[in-house]
């Protein structure tokens, strides 16, 4: 993917400008304009091109990471969250209670997952 790096331009720029009485409306008219002059392509001597393409990097981004929310896998770092997601805090005695289909850790009636090993729970 092609990418403009604003930052390394915009550096390049305040290098080599005095803006000591520049409002900022004009500091950026004077950059846009700064960036579309014509400067020697230096990938193809001879030729010229706009400015704004030598701040043209190719970047390979790594792939997003998927949410999937029917799988939940515990990190152990929060125990102890109150919603329905995960149940009560405070497992209940009784009838009221159920165990975990997968390990056996006893949980809330209303926990979709397991706290223990993040199985789904029917």
């Amino acid at each position: 993917m092609k990418v403009f790096n604003g930052k390394v331009s915009a550096e390049d720029y305040m290098s080599n400008h005095t803006l000591t009485f520049s409002t900022p409306e004009l500091t950026l008219i004077r950059f846009a304009s700064w960036l579309g002059d014509m400067v020697p392509d230096p990938k193809n001597p001879g030729q010229q091109v706009p400015r704004i393409m030598v701040f043209v990097e190719e970047k390979d981004f790594a792939p997003v990471p998927i949410v999937d929310d029917d799988t939940f896998v515990p990190t152990g770092a929060v125990k102890t969250i109150n919603s329905d997601l995960y149940g009560s805090v405070n497992t209940e005695t009784g009838a009221s209670s159920k165990f975990c289909s997968e390990c056996g850790t006893k949980l809330s009636t209303s926990a979709r997952f397991c706290t223990e090993c993040g199985s789904t729970q029917d």
